[in-house]
């Protein structure tokens, strides 16, 4: 999975959390489980049994129809599984109040996008997502690169993971000269010894960080004692991909092990920073293309959704909190379906559409939010989702001034043309003021 994608599921369980946080429902009928990887179906089966015999001594009987229903559906879930998935898996079950004062059956089930190493069974008046907020914690890989006068070390950092990849040692003369030999002869050697040392760590650098020609982390930490890091991070022979991603150089008392463990002390205001900047360097491309005016940019629901169905997006950027809802609605009896954008205050007390002309109703087929429709959805028109915040100077003019939707495209597009494949008979007849 690469980055992007991830920063997408990480969105979805975002939203879930919220989601799931908010509700409440009577009793104690909301189930929480959780199930790790390489745990046993059967087991976990097992245990619900038995917690279904004692939930049926449950006084209450409202409460009891509801836990015995809840643990039968989760139960009637884990039949769907010969095994747990390998990142494990996690259920929610039960009946939750809505704001309107029903009551709504919730049965979510998922394969978490990377390993959740915790074991849950919950019965309670909520739902418990604490256990998930670890996987939002950020897990980007980054690189280390140790250099001192005895030798280099490769190593990544992700999370509190700490990989040495590989190391050498190297014997430098010193600056100090024996006896029988010129000056100049002996400073021209130690200068090709230098030379030698730091093109050999170039070399590794580029077998260790890249995979497929492709920068395999976040970013590079450089760090060492004296000015091999420098004369590192300058030189020709050092992969000038790799040279892009290095976000700090930082001086140490040692080398190896302990310069690494010292190095990621110096260097963590700058991993934590990294995401933050990916995000200004994103949007500052995208500025780019309209400052130059190369046509090879969107703006604004209708034009993105153009731009989207004609293959043209490269990069699509949406604000993570945008506030439009994408509406399906159907002729009654007929299979006709047409599309509509809504934003939070034109979607108000809004729960059917009528045709000007015709007079005709339009039954609400589907209803979604639009960040969750592309987040479902962004695969099939060949683009690469990024969500952004307002947290940073340039996300907040995307939001302020674009709408807080737009894309990079691929080659310039001429929106003032109609596109064949939207007419505007495609969409309901509404009043103006229901567009974007």
């Amino acid at each position: 999975m690469d980055e992007a994608d991830k920063n997408v599921e990480m969105w979805k369980i975002k939203r879930l959390i919220k989601s799931l946080e908010t509700a409440r429902g009577n009793g104690t009928s909301m189930i929480s489980l959780i199930i790790p990887p390489k745990d046993q179906i059967s087991r976990v089966a097992k245990m619900l049994a038995d917690e279904y015999g004692t939930a049926s001594n449950i006084k209450s009987r409202v409460n009891r129809l509801s836990v015995l229903s809840a643990i039968t559906s989760v139960q009637s879930k884990l039949k769907l599984f010969n095994r747990v998935p390998d990142n494990g898996l996690v259920v929610y079950c039960g009946t939750i109040v809505t704001d309107e004062g029903k009551e709504k059956k919730v049965n979510i089930d998922f394969e978490p996008f990377r390993p959740i190493n915790t074991s849950l069974y919950l019965c309670d008046n909520k739902f418990h997502t604490e256990a998930l907020n670890d996987l939002l914690a950020d897990d980007s890989k980054f690189g280390f690169i140790i250099m001192d006068g005895n030798g280099a070390l490769f190593a990544t950092l992700s999370g509190n993971t700490r990989d040495i990849i590989t190391k050498f040692t190297v014997e430098l003369p010193k600056k100090h000269g024996r006896g029988g030999q010129s000056a100049l002869r002996f400073a021209r050697l130690r200068v090709e010894k230098r030379h030698n040392y730091v093109r050999r760590v170039a070399e590794v650098s580029a077998q260790c960080f890249l995979t497929n020609d492709k920068v395999n982390v976040a970013g590079i930490v450089l760090a060492g004692s004296a000015d091999f890091k420098t004369e590192l991070s300058q030189t020709d022979m050092f992969d000038p991909r790799l040279k892009d991603k290095i976000i700090k150089i930082v001086d140490i008392s040692y080398g190896g092990e302990n310069g690494f463990n010292q190095a990621i002390e110096l260097a963590a205001d700058a991993l934590a920073n990294v995401k933050f900047m990916q995000e200004k360097r994103l949007i500052l491309a995208y500025f780019d293309e309209i400052s130059q005016d190369t046509g090879k940019y969107c703006f604004g629901v209708e034009d993105t959704l153009k731009a989207l169905e004609m293959g043209a997006v490269l990069t699509l950027v949406v604000w993570e909190n945008l506030d439009t809802t994408r509406y399906v609605f159907k002729l009654p009896n007929s299979e006709v379906e047409k599309v509509t954008f809504l934003s939070r205050e034109q979607e108000k007390n809004r729960e059917h559409f009528v045709d000007k002309e015709t007079g005709v109703d339009y039954e609400i087929a589907e209803k979604m939010s639009l960040i969750e429709w592309f987040a479902n959805n962004y695969k099939r028109f060949g683009t690469t989702l990024e969500i952004v915040t307002d947290r940073s100077q340039e996300g907040s003019q995307f939001v302020k001034g674009f709408g807080g939707i737009g894309g990079i495209l691929r080659y310039r597009v001429d929106f003032d043309a109609d596109h064949p494949d939207l007419d505007d008979d495609d969409l309901v007849d509404l009043d103006d003021d229901d567009y974007m």
